[in-house]
């Protein structure tokens, strides 16, 4: 009997071969599923094609009108194309030649030292950079163009150059080079594992996953602060966090964190938890954990949320500690919302209720309101409107994809590199696992806030908004204020958010933090990290502000607790969760942070 014939092919040759069979198969069940979605599709997307594409004919039809301008930006690139290959060719003779372009400081994509000491890579790197520069100069120098147009224009420029970086491509990346060839192809064949992976994910959309999410748990390594939840209605479940030490100050204090995401960033993990933070300095904290709505909720306004968010959440609070003032806290929409609350308390003569007021990056003028204008005008609202009619929500997934273009770069592209170039697992990141943790907007209520806020800027006009059918003015506050903003935000510029100092008519002391939206803000005081900037004057100016102002090491969460501990009362006895009237309903971070988007 002849000797049983031996596999011709090698081990890595089969893998390969089994690989592209599986890739073939879920390919296809991709292709189906997303062509199912797209039946059932309205075809709104974000950023919309038509918008941006009328933007650059808009742009480009003007260029035209100026051969002259265009010609002699086309020749300056031609002049720096030539010194280009002159560097090179000096290079490739061995002499020493300082480039004709170099990345920005800190610009990660070039970190691999063969961008430098291989000339192929420099070529090409400074090739794209010289590129870029010209495109992005051209395209932000169009004349007889309106504000709107052109800052849809900078915007959808700088990310289309930012995606034709040649680090994110196999061919012109050496780290991916290098990658592919050590592990013999292996890299690229995971890579492209991962990319299907998210593409199953997306129902055939693609979303970058930006974190191991297998790596976390809601209530065991991620919102783990012990406590339980008190209260609930249809929007709204009150947290109340376990005391730790065994006196507390007698004004509770209450966060209202945003509902764009979930409450849980303030409560990542022990090292850097601010609510965790807040119970050891003897605060009895209450959260209000938000609901990610479905359609049965689309009628939810933003009065709702004003009504049976922090206006009962306050009630409540009351009656389980008997406290007759409260602190409030509120984050980013948070913020808005606690802004919205005090000036509709002083106008209904309940404002005493409330103690004192901490705002972390607010915005409540929106004049400015930075980049994310770039979605919001008459045309693209109108869009929306009719996309959330149909469903009666925005998706969290839109929402996300609008903040991650704010920072390409950092949040897609790198991304993109380290999963499908590299192949290389992403990485456990707390901070990642929430921002992919998105929820929806209610159709009422996010098209009351865009509107209102976004595009008509109401809410900083007097009795420019009614809630609960009551005009409110920004202006009759009197409570006492902290707000903390931070110097890089890209979601609420500080110096927008400066402008509520001049409108509120009590006490508001500024302070500006280092970083951005997020770091700004979750900075421990052990951190060492970013620094803060104060100043006793309340300027106009809010550059005059900060030129005045002194610059401070370490976290603002040491200044804040100096100024908290003044509004939190006389200390009493320890108090637990909950009481006889509002009985603990479940443990903490409760059930409804835990429906995901993809649920």
């Amino acid at each position: 009997m002849s000797e049983k014939q031996p596999n011709m092919l090698n081990v890595d040759q089969q893998e390969i071969l089994d690989s592209m069979q599986d890739f073939a198969d879920r390919s296809q069940r991709i292709m189906t599923k997303f062509l199912e979605a797209q039946a059932e599709d309205d075809g709104f997307q974000i950023p919309d094609p038509y918008v941006v594409g009328k933007a650059f004919l808009k742009a480009s039809t003007q260029l035209m009108q100026d051969p002259q301008k265009l010609a002699e930006a086309q020749m300056g690139l031609w002049q720096e194309y030539t010194a280009l290959w002159q560097h090179v060719t000096q290079r490739m003779l061995g002499q020493t030649s300082e480039p004709v372009a170099k990345p920005v400081s800190g610009d990660r994509r070039f970190k691999d030292e063969a961008w430098e000491e291989e000339i192929y890579f420099d070529a090409v790197k400074q090739y794209y950079l010289l590129t870029a520069r010209w495109i992005k100069s051209t395209m932000a120098d169009v004349k007889g163009i309106d504000e709107n147009t052109q800052a849809k224009v900078d915007f959808y420029t700088r990310n289309f150059v930012q995606s034709l970086s040649p680090s994110n491509f196999i061919a012109t990346n050496p780290t991916v080079l290098k990658e592919a060839v050590e592990s013999q192809g292996k890299s690229l064949l995971k890579g492209f594992q991962h990319f299907l992976d998210d593409l199953e994910e997306g129902k055939g959309k693609l979303r970058v996953s930006m974190t191991d999410v297998k790596a976390f748990e809601l209530g065991k390594n991620v919102a783990s602060t012990p406590g339980k939840v008190v209260y609930q209605n249809s929007l709204i479940q009150l947290i109340q966090y376990a005391p730790s030490t065994d006196k507390v100050n007698k004004n509770p204090l209450l966060i209202v964190p945003p509902w764009i995401n979930k409450f849980y960033v303030l409560d990542l993990q022990p090292k850097n938890s601010l609510i965790k933070w807040a119970v050891d300095q003897g605060h009895t904290v209450f959260v209000i954990s938000w609901i990610n709505p479905d359609e049965t909720l689309a009628h939810k306004d933003f009065s709702c949320y004003m009504q049976e968010g922090p206006v009962t959440a306050i009630d409540v609070i009351q009656e389980i500690t008997g406290a007759e003032q409260v602190n409030m806290a509120g984050y980013c929409i948070g913020g808005t919302l606690t802004t919205c609350t005090l000036a509709y308390l002083e106008r209904i003569g309940k404002a005493d209720k409330v103690k004192s007021a901490t705002l972390f990056t607010t915005l409540t003028d929106f004049v400015d309101a930075g980049e994310i204008r770039v979605f919001i005008d008459e045309e693209q609202m109108d869009l929306l409107d009719a996309h959330m009619e149909r469903l009666g929500y925005l998706e969290g997934s839109e929402m996300s994809q609008v903040f991650n273009l704010l920072r390409a770069n950092d949040l897609v592209w790198s991304f993109f590199v380290n999963n499908y170039l590299l192949g290389k697992e992403p990485f456990p990141f707390d901070l990642l696992y929430w921002n992919s943790d998105p929820t929806r907007m209610p159709a009422m209520m996010h098209k009351f806030y865009l509107r209102k806020m976004y595009l008509e800027n109401k809410l900083s006009q007097p009795d420019g908004i009614e809630l609960n059918g009551v005009p409110i003015d920004l202006r009759q506050i009197k409570t006492p204020m902290y707000m903390i903003s931070t110097h890089d935000d890209h979601i609420a510029p500080w110096k927008s958010t400066y402008t509520l100092t001049q409108l509120v008519s009590g006490p508001c002391k500024f302070v500006l933090g280092g970083s951005g939206h997020i770091a700004g803000i979750i900075n421990p005081e052990n951190s060492g990290k970013y620094g803060y900037w104060t100043n006793t004057k309340k300027t106009a100016d809010p550059d005059e502000w900060l030129s005045t102002a002194i610059q401070n090491e370490g976290s603002w969460w040491q200044d804040w607790k100096k100024w908290i501990g003044r509004h939190s009362g006389r200390k009493v006895e320890a108090r637990e969760p909950g009481n006889k009237k509002y009985k603990p309903l479940e443990d903490a971070p409760g059930s409804y942070v835990k429906v995901r988007m993809v649920d």
